[in-house]
């Protein structure tokens, strides 16, 4: 065996002379490749690719999303006919393993904590015929010291030289059952702790005083377990942290005590999935939300007044929305004092029930893999034309990110931090808008 490569596929390539997000996943991978190998991370968004270079005795390791495995095929049919041995992981490989067997040796389903460090072995012993089609590991382990960040991997990545913003993970997992969300499908309903010693010792080692959560849904913990917030919060105000986000929901806004606590550790936005404003969609969003306008405004003032800002998630194009619902929402956006706003098109991603729906009813579009952005539509809407929702879409977003709004809101995240602090907090404060600007722009580049 010659080397361990573990490639991620491009999607947004360098902002301003640095990728958005470091590789997270892929660190941890690469952390569970033993020390006697050589393993190296290619990120195709901060360099292009030596895919020449692949050959016999490489073990190549591809992680991908939805819409990056039309990229991942093509890197991966490279390498195989190279004679490398291919395995691809992630959230697509682990909703449709079936169509990633097509063009991999191995597919991986699940998390792959356990099933990364077999593959790497059986590799060693036989080369791609001791690769096992399909490894599966949907066992939602304890994560306490597992995949462990190693130096090696810190030292070799070099995050924040070439990532605006690092990512981190806390907890996993989302009891919650959207039928649009893949969460529950590729991390399990059990809410699961890391240890606060070991997200501390990571925090430390790799340096880093940014960074965004992974977790798909971080403040349920506020309500499943407070004590473990309160302990994880009281260690990480030690650490001078200039800000970090979490992705959350309303609820949070029950808990002022957490949220002050959260604040003076560094957590000082919260990006939380209200979804939609349409009260008829309640069936949809799993218990998260009521698309209650009054009942959403109200968390709001809540959240500000603990000093947090709050970062608006909404969903566009669920069968019970109408033109009118545009209107509706951005009435809303722009009269309620949120920092931030992320407004998607509904997508039926693999494995969900939305997505069965469609099926059931022939209502998906015929379209390329990479359109599954959450800026194309690509489903048949049940109120609209394909052509009049995509239209809507390009109105509302033209409204919430002119640069008059992008700076509004801005200007109003900075404001809830003291005048000494606002160097550290500057890029924060309109680096969100900016990002959902851009994966708007999308629908207008592929």
């Amino acid at each position: 065996m010659r080397r361990v490569v573990l490639i991620r596929p491009k999607r947004d390539g360098r902002i301003f002379g640095k990728a958005p997000g470091s590789p997270y996943t892929l660190m941890r991978l690469a952390s569970l490749v033993p020390e006697e190998i050589p393993v190296e991370i290619w990120d195709e968004n901060i360099r292009a690719l030596p895919l020449d270079t692949l050959g016999e005795g490489d073990l190549v390791g591809i992680t991908s999303m939805t819409l990056t495995i039309e990229r991942a095929e093509a890197i991966a049919r490279v390498a195989k006919r190279q004679g490398a041995g291919v395995v691809v992981g992630g959230v697509h490989a682990t909703l449709m393993p079936e169509h990633v067997q097509r063009f991999a040796h191995s597919v991986f389903v699940g998390e792959g904590y356990f099933t990364w460090p077999q593959a790497i072995q059986d590799f060693a012993a036989e080369g791609t015929q001791g690769l096992k089609p399909l490894y599966r590991d949907e066992a939602w382990a304890n994560l306490e010291g597992v995949a462990r960040i190693s130096d090696r991997v810190i030292q070799m990545v070099r995050e924040n030289e070439h990532y605006w913003t690092p990512y981190l993970e806390i907890t996993r997992g989302c009891p919650r059952n959207c039928s649009f969300c893949t969460a529950i499908r590729v991390s399990g309903r059990r809410m699961r702790l890391r240890p606060v010693d070991e997200v501390v010792d990571e925090i430390e080692r790799r340096g880093i005083k940014r960074f965004f959560l992974t977790d798909d849904n971080f403040g349920l913990n506020f309500i499943t377990d407070p004590d473990y917030c309160a302990e994880l919060f009281q260690a990480l105000m030690r650490l001078g942290l200039h800000s970090w986000t979490a992705q959350s929901e309303m609820s949070v806004a029950n808990y002022p005590e957490l949220l002050e606590m959260g604040r003076a550790a560094g957590l000082d936005k919260h990006f939380i999935g209200f979804e939609s404003v349409n009260p008829d969609n309640r069936r949809e969003l799993g218990g998260k939300s009521r698309g209650k306008v009054e009942q959403t405004r109200e968390a709001i003032r809540k959240i500000h007044a603990t000093g947090t800002s709050v970062v608006g998630l909404f969903v566009m194009g669920f069968d019970e929305d109408t033109p009118a619902t545009f209107q509706a929402m951005w009435d809303f956006i722009r009269t309620s004092e949120l920092d931030g706003v992320s407004v998607t098109v509904l997508t039926p991603y693999p494995g969900t029930p939305f997505r069965a729906l469609c099926e059931q009813e022939g209502r998906l579009l015929d379209v390329p893999w990479r359109h599954y952005d959450t800026a194309h539509v690509t489903y048949v809407p049940r109120h609209f034309t394909v052509d009049e929702l995509r239209d809507w879409y390009d109105w509302l977003c033209r409204r919430i990110y002119s640069p008059w709004q992008i700076a509004r809101r801005g200007f109003r995240s900075l404001s809830r931090h003291p005048i000494s602090q606002a160097g550290k907090k500057l890029f924060s404060s309109f680096s969100t808008d900016y990002g959902y600007r851009r994966t708007y722009g999308w629908r207008h580049v592929t």
